[in-house]
């Protein structure tokens, strides 16, 4: 904590090694080395040199890679059932779940090939993928408080939090909170999408910010390193059940990003 500044956005800052904290090594670092790796965090290419490039990625396009296939469903009723649900994929399952109508699908996409990138995520028989879904609930007493689910690749962790501390701290309704206007960033290795690892690299210092923010705001963010980009709605799109146990109530919320509503019966 002692190493953050406040003042200015570290945009060459690398990622951590907690082992040299804990008095280990890491056991990493020859496996690093050996595939290519750029061992100085500070520099943009800690990616293996064989395959990292200028990130030339049109923003349009590094942006509907993180929207495009994926929605979200909520549903709960009076006795407390309730479920988030997050489908994706963007192209036709192989089959359908019974009687449903929920379609099966595969994310096998999201493994990588070269153990250098994540050692943890290599493709492998009866291995399930590290994906970015991310549907929610949340409990308080024991019961539930919150259900919600967002689409968005990396961004979904970054918005469904703002949202729900919107409503558990900030005493925004449901509905409210499901329109504000959230921040994203694209520091870390996108998840998913493109077809080389340029296409994944991070954006140091990247951040989306609504239209609404104060020119006063942009100018101080700027002045840290930031590198900002805007959007008339940022708030997801996120769709969410707040549960009033106090008086007996469900209340939905949709986000205006998008093409988002609720049924209630």
């Amino acid at each position: 904590a002692s190493l953050i500044n406040f003042e200015q956005n570290g945009a060459k800052i690398g990622p951590g090694n907690p082992y040299p904290f804990e008095g280990r090594t890491n056991p990493y670092i020859n496996l690093l080395k050996n595939r290519g790796f750029e061992m100085d965090t500070t520099k943009r290419n800690f990616a293996p040199k064989h395959d990292l490039g200028k990130n030339n990625t049109p923003e349009d396009v590094y942006h509907d890679r993180l929207w495009r296939g994926t929605t979200s469903v909520e549903a709960a009723d009076k006795e407390g059932w309730v479920v988030s649900i997050t489908p994706s994929g963007g192209w036709l399952p192989a089959c359908i779940a019974g009687n449903t109508g929920v379609g099966m699908s595969q994310r096998m996409q999201s493994f990588v090939l070269d153990s250098t990138l994540n050692p943890f995520n290599v493709v492998a028989p009866g291995k399930r993928p590290r994906v970015t879904l991310s549907p929610t609930l949340a409990l308080k007493d024991g019961k539930p408080y919150l259900s919600s689910a967002v689409q968005g690749g990396d961004t979904q962790d970054q918005n469904l939090l703002q949202f729900f501390l919107n409503v558990a701290e900030f005493g925004m309704t449901v509905q409210q909170a499901s329109e504000a206007a959230n921040f994203n960033t694209n520091q870390l290795w996108l998840s998913l999408g493109g077809t080389k690892t340029a296409d994944r690299e991070p954006k140091p210092g990247q951040i989306l910010l609504s239209n609404s923010i104060k020119e006063t705001v942009r100018e101080e963010l700027k002045k840290m390193g930031y590198n900002l980009s805007f959007g008339n709605r940022t708030s997801g799109p996120i769709n969410a059940i707040y549960f009033d146990w106090n008086h007996g109530s469900l209340w939905g919320g949709s986000s205006n990003n998008g093409e988002d509503y609720g049924i209630g019966w």
